[in-house]
């Protein structure tokens, strides 16, 4: 996973031409990827609303072309948090023929969201991924929390998560957690594929919403490793309801974990606070 647009630059203009001074040169705006045609302008909390959107290429064109396959590294992943990372959500739109997404949302709580367009085009070159942002504001009287401190046990709907190794994570490094998923009967899970992935490791950083997502996939799925600079992590099922993720963060600080996996027909999120050294 890349963390930016690969910037095109258009021109270089050469300006002065026939005074009697040295040429200027003039740089033109680099073009990106952009995320366009967003809408709607307004929503309201609750409500379910339909979000369309379409990424433009540099030249301004439609990207039309995304990766496919059985892995989740394809298309695009639509996440949507709220600025206090207390409410996520997540989907995977599928493009039409003409590149436009659409799918329908509902904000639970009025608040301030960051959108995340966590793109996988199919093109020729070194661009495997890029992220676009954009941020929307949902109205309504909203008490906003701080995070809670990191707690090892989350139990969601009667599922309990168990977290090993948070202690030792540290920034720019390959680094791996353990994760135990129970039923509410105490016998292990068993995950069924979700988007691609039997589990999405969802990662923002307090404050800035620093973005980072990884995968913990069925061994016989492809796509499923996620990379920062040089280092690469793979996340895997190492036995009934145990789950070895990888986690590969740009900085330190206070993270905000969204675990997401779908057992029994349930989807569960389960949320852990990090500390990353």
């Amino acid at each position: 996973m890349r963390f930016a647009a690969i910037a095109v630059l258009l021109a270089a203009v050469l300006a002065g031409c026939g005074s009697s001074g040295p040429p200027q040169i003039a740089v033109g705006a680099a073009r990106t990827y952009q995320l366009a045609g967003f809408s709607p302008a307004r929503f309201a909390a609750r409500t379910p609303t339909r979000v369309s959107f379409r990424i433009d290429q540099p030249s301004g064109a439609a990207l039309t072309r995304y990766r496919t396959g059985s892995g989740p590294h394809t298309g695009v992943h639509l996440i949507i948090v709220r600025s206090d990372l207390g409410v996520i959500i997540h989907r995977h739109p599928k493009p039409t023929g003409a590149g436009e997404f659409s799918q329908v949302i509902t904000f639970p709580t009025p608040g301030r969201y960051r959108v995340v367009v966590d793109a996988y085009p199919q093109l020729n070159g070194p661009l495997r991924n890029f992220q676009l942002f954009r941020w929307v504001v949902v109205p309504g009287r909203l008490k906003h929390t701080r995070l809670p401190p990191f707690r090892p046990v989350v139990t969601v709907d009667g599922y309990r998560f168990t977290l090993h190794g948070a202690s030792q994570l540290r920034a720019v490094q390959a680094n791996f957690i353990t994760l135990r998923v129970t039923r509410p009967d105490r016998t292990p899970a068993v995950f069924t594929p979700w988007f691609g992935a039997l589990a999405h490791a969802i990662f923002f950083q307090a404050g800035t919403l620093t973005y980072f997502h990884t995968h913990v996939c069925s061994a016989r799925t492809s796509g499923c490793t996620s990379v920062l600079g040089g280092s690469r992590v793979t996340g895997a099922q190492t036995q009934p309801g145990v789950l070895r993720i990888g986690v590969l963060l740009p900085v330190g600080g206070t993270w905000r974990l969204f675990l997401q996996c779908k057992v029994d027909g349930h989807v569960l999120t389960a949320p852990f606070t990090l500390t990353v050294r």
